[in-house]
This record gives structure tokens, sequence and C-alpha cells, in this order.
């Protein structure tokens, strides 16, 4: 009785898991809403993004004056107060003696000439800015192309297990024939076998490609953000509709003109010119106006010394120039220029990768397309074959080996065909995505 009660609590338990597990139906662009919504990655970048523009606010403060207050408090040994005698009037104090000193300073700076180092800055942050910026586009450009091609991906997977699940069923009723046959007398028992180890090959990929539906469906929820148990139910369907695409040149000119990685490495270019000229700022002499403001007790201007507080003011221009340094602008400038170089070899880089990327994936997309016409092909000889081996087999006038020769190439022309299908659209996500669509 314990047992049967421990039973009936697991499959309650089940149940509920079961019933607990969330279903989505979802096209494939409401899996990129979901995706670009959820992703903690593209979630990073825009906050790097914020921190860029926030850093642009502030190197355009550098530029303007800044007041800061100081305010201090010192008690000073004791030492003997300045005083002089003067015949028939005794000693008289001019200097006394305060202990307890108060200092408060209001002081004003407002730079007039840094030699172009707050200019440089400030064009340092906005092409640096512009570069994260950029980085953005390029990770959600490729979280898109990622989320498509995961979600295809699972419907490859579900549709070469729909073929196998076919295959089966078309297998089973082969080998219910093949018993009646035998029955008959118009079969031997090793034809029977032979369809039957057939059936348990089929059934045994049966097997895999249930593992890879749920495979693909984890990288699914997992490039989702999603509950990793989430079930998808693919709404998208996969059909042979042409894409309009330019010709290559033409693509591989769009893709040097919208790739973020490229608009990056012109912003990092930039900001490696910017930084030559900051690094050489320091061969130009620096001049600030600054003014104080000074309310002390005592205040040391004043004269005699009264312990009681008192404002003064002061106001003028402060220049600076750097005589000897021992090359040290001279080295920071060489490793400025060096990287300026860096970044312009970096680019070049790049659009070798690009162009070599577009390549690539306009001609795997022409090979897809062509691919789904021979695999179609394919399926229908397969097909007929398959149709007319079965009805001479129900007449006694084909071999079990026919038959099972006859399903396994008819079950090899779906899966290629159903391949090349979905193929052909992660062919054209690749493309959109190499022209920076």
């Amino acid at each position: 009785m314990k047992q049967i009660k421990m039973i009936f609590a697991l499959l309650i338990g089940f149940a509920a898991v079961i019933s607990g597990q969330e279903k989505l139906r979802l096209t494939v662009d409401e899996a990129v809403n979901v995706g670009l919504k959820n992703s903690r990655n593209l979630h990073v970048s825009q906050l790097k993004v914020t921190a860029s523009e926030a850093k642009v606010k502030e190197a355009n403060a550098s530029q303007w004056f800044n007041v800061k207050l100081v305010a201090a408090y010192r008690r000073l040994s004791p030492v003997d107060p300045f005083a002089f005698s003067m015949p028939g009037v005794g000693t008289i104090e001019i200097s006394p003696s305060i202990l307890d000193n108060y200092t408060t300073q209001l002081t004003l700076t407002q730079p007039l000439f840094t030699g172009f180092k707050i200019s440089s800055g400030i064009d340092i942050a906005e092409y640096s800015s512009g570069a994260v910026k950029e980085d953005y586009n390029k990770d959600r450009s490729d979280l898109i192309y990622n989320i498509k091609n995961a979600y295809w991906n699972l419907y490859k997977a579900e549709m070469m297990k729909k073929v196998i699940d076919e295959n089966v069923d078309q297998i089973k009723a082969h080998l219910a024939d093949a018993k009646n046959l035998f029955k008959a007398g118009m079969l031997t028992n090793n034809d029977v076998l032979k369809l039957e180890v057939q059936l348990s090959d089929v059934m045994l990929k049966q097997v895999d490609a249930g593992n890879g539906v749920q495979l693909a469906m984890i990288a699914l929820n997992n490039v989702l953000s999603i509950p990793l148990s989430t079930e998808i139910d693919i709404a998208s369907e996969a059909t042979m509709v042409p894409a309009d695409f330019q010709p290559l040149n033409d693509l591989t000119s769009t893709a040097l003109e919208a790739r973020p990685e490229l608009k990056a490495m012109d912003q990092r270019i930039k900001v490696g010119e910017a930084g030559v000229k900051m690094a050489q700022s320091n061969w130009y002499p620096q001049v600030a106006l600054v003014g104080d403001y000074i309310y002390s007790r005592p205040n040391q201007r004043i004269f005699p010394t009264k312990d009681e507080f008192k404002g003064t003011w002061d106001f003028g221009v402060n220049l600076s120039l750097n005589i000897w340094d021992w090359l040290t602008t001279a080295h920071q400038t060489a490793q400025a220029e060096a990287s300026l170089a860096q970044a312009i070899d970096s680019k070049q880089v790049i659009k070798d990768g690009i162009t070599l990327e577009v390549t690539q994936s306009y001609l795997n997309l022409n090979v897809a397309k062509q691919k789904i016409s021979i695999t179609d092909l394919a399926v229908q000889q397969a097909a007929e074959n398959n149709r007319i081996l079965s009805e001479k087999f129900k007449a006694g006038m084909a071999l079990s080996s026919d038959v099972i020769d006859a399903e396994v190439a008819l079950l090899a022309a779906k899966t290629n065909h159903t391949s090349s299908i979905v193929d052909y659209e992660l062919a054209k996500a690749k493309l959109e995505k190499s022209i920076g669509k």
C-alpha cells in the first residue's frame, strides 16, 4: 500500500513538473525580439555605450572653469609674540601669538591654453564613444544571426525527426506485409528478419533525432536567455523563397560601408590621431586664469595680525612650460603614433576578413539554392522507386532487400532535401549579417 502511495505521489509530482513547463510558439522574428530583449551580453554592451557617453560629458567639462573649496583648522605651538619696548611707552606687541588658525579658501581656475590637450581629450572621448556604439551594433548583429541560426537548427532537427518518424511508420507497414507474406509462404523468415533489423536501425536513428531536437531546443533557449526547460513551438517554416541579392562586387561594397566593425575602426583611428596630438601637448606652455578668495582667522595678509576672520582675494594668470623631461614627451608621442599605425593596419585586416566572409557567404547561398532543386528531384525519384518496389513486394515480386534499399534511399533523399532548405535559410541569414544588414 505504501509503495502504491509513493508511486502515486511521484506521478503527481511528475505531472506538476510537466504542467509547469513553459511553452512558447515563436516565429523567427519573434524569437529575435525575445533574444534582443533578454540578452545579458547585449545589455552589457548597452551599459558600455552609456559609460562612454558619460565619459564624453566628463571630457567636455574639463574645458570649463572649476571651483574648489578648501577649509582647514590648525592648532599651532606657542611662540613668543613679536614685540618691542619703547622708553616711556613700555612693551608694544605687534604680532600676537594666535594658536587657533582657521582657513577657508575658494579657488577658481579657468584653462586658457593647454597645448590642445583638452580639445584632444574631448576628441578621444567622442571618437571612443562612437567606436563603442558600433561595437554594440556588432554585438546586436551577431546576436540576431545566432538566434536565427539556433532557430533554424531546431526547425531542421524537428524536420529530420519527422522524416525518420514517417520512415519508421513505413517500415512497420512493410514489416506487417512481410509477416503476412511469410504466413502465406511467399517469403522466407530471413526476409522478415531483414526488415526487423532495418526497423531497429531506423528506430535507433529516431532516438538520436529526438535527442537532437532536445539539444537544439536547449541551444535556442540559451541564446534567447530563457529557461532551458522552455518548450519552443516553431511557427515559421523554411520555404524556398528566392532572396534578391545584388551581385558579389556590389555586396562587398555595401559590406565595407555598413559593417559596424569597420565603422568602429574608423573611430579608433581618429582616437589614435587625437592621441598623438594629446601626447604632443606637453611641448606647449600651459596657461590658466586663477582666482582665490581667502577667508581666514587670522588672515596672514593683514598686518598686524588679529584673532578675527578677514577676507582677501587675488586674481591672475599662471603659465607653466616643461623645459626638460628627459624626452618623456617624445617617447609618449612615439607610443601614440605606434598605436595609430596599429589601428590603421587593423582596419585593413578587418576589410580583408569582411571581403572574404561576404564572398564565402555569397557562394554558399548559391550552392544551397542549387542543392534544393537537386534534392527535390532526388526525393521524387526515390519516392517513386519506393512506391513501385512496395507494390511489387506486396505482390511477392520483389525481395525485402530491394525494399530496404529503397527505404534507405528515400530516407536519405528526404533528409538531404530538408537539410538543403534549412541550409538555404541559414545561408541567407549569414549573408545578411556579412553585408551588415
